[in-house]
């Protein structure tokens, strides 16, 4: 296959990589593609829950001096904080940038209110999730994602390679295939560490004020915005 761009896109299978007797269900396969075809033009942007410890592994495998992008938002648990520290010995190669938005917390409160998660979570979220991610991929010409098609309606339909028509990227998807048991599969298996939040009955790990626990046997976003209508953040064209 040939390298995509967002501007020179067009139509292709999106099961090219999928070979059924591949335990990685084509995630290694569409891993060595792309970083053959995009090498330092590819980032991966990691929210550390249970399927970026996954999706990491598979990466060092492949290219283990690869960016990683995490969105720190400021709002995250602090078991999140630390897994990051736990992944960097593992991997002291990977080259993690812990990417903030312009405003601090305490910036965005003087400016729009208290807990504008709260109020606005959209606007929180495009404040410090997409446009964060919009300036890192910038400089880039695709990247990856961990999102698999059972975690929600809104991604049953995600393919290997994407166009993403929000941040006009082309958007690389490796675990479309892999179920919630499989990943769990992975890492008792390769003895990875893990967020302990997931033993805690959070399936889906984001910011704590807008994050609960759910159905753990699934891996759903059940708990994500729990009190709202909103399903993702702003980073994933609903599909």
């Amino acid at each position: 296959m040939a390298k995509l761009t967002y501007d020179s896109w067009y139509t292709y299978d999106g099961d090219f990589f999928h070979d059924s007797e591949d335990e990685s269900k084509g995630a290694l396969n569409v891993l060595k593609w792309a970083y053959d075809t995009y090498d330092n033009e590819l980032v991966y942007a990691c929210s550390f829950g249970v399927e970026g410890i996954v999706m990491i592994d598979l990466i060092s495998q492949i290219k283990p001096n690869a960016k990683v992008v995490f969105l720190d938002t400021g709002l995250h648990f602090q078991e999140t904080v630390d897994l990051i520290q736990e992944v960097k010995q593992r991997y002291p190669q990977l080259e993690i940038e812990m990417k903030k938005p312009v405003l601090t917390v305490e910036e965005q409160a003087e400016k729009y209110g208290d807990k504008l998660w709260e109020r606005q979570p959209d606007r929180c979220c495009y404040m410090r999730k997409v446009i964060p991610l919009r300036e890192t991929l910038s400089g880039v010409t695709a990247w990856i994602s961990g999102l698999r098609r059972e975690q929600s309606p809104t991604r049953k339909k995600t393919n290997f390679i994407n166009k993403d028509e929000t941040f006009q990227s082309v958007k690389i998807c490796p675990l479309i295939h892999w179920s919630w048991t499989e990943i769990w599969d992975y890492v008792k298996k390769h003895q990875l560490a893990y967020n302990p939040l997931h033993d805690q009955g959070y399936p889906s790990i984001g910011c704590f004020p807008c994050t609960l626990p759910g159905d753990t046997k699934s891996g759903s976003r059940e708990g994500r915005w729990a009190n709202h209508l909103k399903t993702e953040c702003g980073l994933h064209q609903k599909s």
